[in-house]
């Protein structure tokens, strides 16, 4: 099942959010490795600065969608003032019905 983890960043935590990318990034490449990642990337506040993520991800239970979510190096970095995650049907543009 797909689940969708919408993150929003703690006011004023930009500098966090940069320091700690390369690792976020090694993190969804390994999950993206995995066959786990579908889809992510940032929100955009007025600015055009990342205020936040959603990130798409393949697991077999909201426990282990929580359990990715947790592991993500932003969330180990106290980035996020709010994580939510919810189950999600994929109906259309779905890359495998293309």
């Amino acid at each position: 099942m797909i689940f969708i983890i919408l993150c929003k960043d703690k006011p004023g935590h930009l500098q966090v959010r940069m320091d700690t990318r390369p690792d976020h990034v090694a993190y969804l490449d390994t999950l993206n490795a995995e066959g786990k990642l579908k889809f992510a990337g940032p929100f955009l506040d007025g600015e055009n600065k990342p205020c936040g993520s959603m990130v798409g991800i393949e697991a077999a239970s909201l426990a282990d969608a929580e359990a990715l979510a947790r592991s993500d190096p932003y969330a180990l970095a106290g980035l996020f003032e709010s994580v939510e995650i919810r189950p999600w049907n994929w109906v259309f543009n779905k890359p495998e019905s293309a």
